[in-house]
């Protein structure tokens, strides 16, 4: 029979040894869960419910007839029992407060299984807009927690090959596709205008002179490609790694609404460090608080089964991570049964892909939705947090991520965005409450549209003399009627084409 060991024999904590930073951790991991279900949960039903953008039921009854059993292995949720819009909510909810248990420091096993389940659920509920590689860190990491002990040196070390690919791919990426901007070093002087939601701080960033832009672009790529060798160094190397990863992560927050991702980077950032660094930064009382709350549970001996399992998740995330890491960077074809054996890792988000912003966008374009009940007067809807007004300030979102929001940046971009916009049109013709509540204004809260049509606008920031004179944020020009691909967009009627959709 296995015991705890007791808290006052605890070994104190110094060079080489995890249990702060397990304990820290844990609480970590359990705001990121927190901010990410909390987020969701006044989303899901309006992106994925009954009535919502893309209806989770008819999505599985679809996955179901043409994949049969395989179904339930390539798409794993709990929704297979229930995907009405009422278990869509108490997954979310649920999962809010299985993760205030885990930030109070209840960090048994079995809460850290539920948080992964519930949202491996939700994000596969989620299709296309649970699709973002924040949600995949989120779920590998969570995943690893469950088996997570301070004394394991191979899930200390797992922990840093999590971050390790997380910043070696994405670095890498940008090499891999040939952007010019990443190989130009150029990135940075599009980067803040252009990305998917900026916030304020983006502005100033982008007033920055060009050559520091460029000399940045250059560190980015150094912090991503070179210095993650380091993490697996001696300390005085892993430290620098460290700070020059949190240094990178807090510049981000500051110039991007990235929401929880860069939170859940400087989580991972903590097993990098160990219990003496820690103690040199947090008061004596903290340290033994959490000390004393989490070893009751967490330091005893471990198990033959446990060791066990620590070696078989070493052997499958390392070869699973190298080979991901060959199959994204070059062109060679794996073996079929490798492949598909690292697609089903990634369906049930174990171990994952990353490539941050691999290739840079250029512009801003905009897109305007109107409706109109004649043809002649045209009303906009408003979206909450996307560039609007050219007198309105970008607004700070994060740690929110407001998926609606976000995919429309993507939709300009590429033909395979079309699909869920198509639907969200539909959706604005129908009225359908869920789905209008995830805009900031609806024009036609009384009696649904007959007709819509969208506009493009190219966004751009104002110089800082531009601002001065006007009080302006953003310039922009009417790139007119948004026509993606004539033909591509499955069109009900030729007035798609022409800028136009009814029903």
């Amino acid at each position: 029979m296995q015991t705890a060991t007791p808290v006052s024999t605890l070994p104190a904590a110094g060079l080489g040894e995890y249990f702060l930073v397990s304990a820290v951790f844990q609480r970590c991991l359990g705001l990121v869960y927190f901010i990410a279900f909390f987020s969701l949960s006044s989303q899901i039903t309006g992106l994925a419910g009954e009535h919502g953008i893309l209806p989770l039921g008819p999505w599985l009854e679809t996955l179901l007839a043409e994949q049969g059993w395989r179904a339930f292995l390539h798409t794993p949720n709990v929704f297979w029992l229930n995907h009405s819009d009422g278990a869509l909510l108490t997954a979310a909810w649920t999962g809010c407060g299985a993760s205030l248990l885990l930030m109070l420091g209840v960090n048994h096993r079995a809460l850290l299984a539920l948080l992964f389940v519930l949202y491996l659920s939700l994000v596969h509920a989620g299709q296309t807009f649970m699709h973002f590689q924040w949600d995949s860190l989120l779920l590998e990491a969570g995943f690893l927690a469950i088996f997570l002990r301070p004394d394991s040196r191979v899930m200390v070390f797992l922990m840093r090959w999590l971050l390790f690919r997380l910043r070696f791919m994405s670095g890498l990426s940008k090499l891999s596709m040939g952007d010019p901007a990443w190989l130009g070093l150029t990135a940075l002087t599009y980067y803040f205008e252009t990305q998917p939601l900026p916030h304020a701080g983006a502005w100033y960033f982008h007033q920055l002179p060009e050559m520091l832009l460029v000399a940045a672009t250059l560190v980015v790529l150094v912090v991503e490609i070179v210095m993650p060798w380091m993490m697996f160094m001696q300390r005085r190397w892993r430290f620098i790694a460290a700070w020059a990863t949190l240094a990178l992560q807090v510049l981000i927050m500051l110039s991007s609404n990235h929401n929880w991702f860069n939170l859940l980077s400087i989580a991972l950032v903590l097993f990098l460090f160990d219990d003496a660094a820690l103690r040199r930064v947090l008061p004596a009382g903290v340290c033994n608080r959490l000390l004393a709350d989490d070893q009751r549970g967490l330091v005893q001996q471990a198990s033959s089964l446990e060791i066990g399992l620590s070696r078989g998740l070493l052997v499958v995330c390392v070869v699973a991570g190298l080979f991901n890491t060959l199959r994204m960077a070059t062109d060679v074809r794996l073996p079929d049964s490798l492949g598909y054996s690292l697609d089903v890792l990634q369906q049930w988000r174990i171990v994952n892909t990353y490539h941050v912003f691999p290739t840079m966008t250029r512009r801003q374009i905009e897109l305007k939705v109107e409706g109109s009940l004649d043809g002649v007067n045209w009303q906009q809807y408003r979206f909450r947090y996307r560039p609007d007004r050219l007198d309105q300030r970008p607004q700070l979102v994060l740690p929110h991520h407001p998926r609606l929001d976000w995919m429309v940046w993507f939709v300009p971009l590429h033909p395979r965005f079309l699909d869920w916009f198509d639907a969200f049109l539909v959706a604005l013709l129908e009225n359908r409450p869920d789905v209008v509540a995830l805009l900031a204004h609806n024009p036609f809260a009384d009696q649904p549209p007959r007709m819509l049509r969208v506009r493009a606008w190219d966004y751009r920031f104002s110089t800082a003399d531009e601002r001065a004179d006007s009080g302006r944020w953003w310039q922009r020009t009417d790139l007119g009627p948004f026509r993606p691909l004539p033909g591509k967009w499955r069109p009900s009627n030729p007035d798609v084409a022409s800028g136009e959709f009814r029903p």
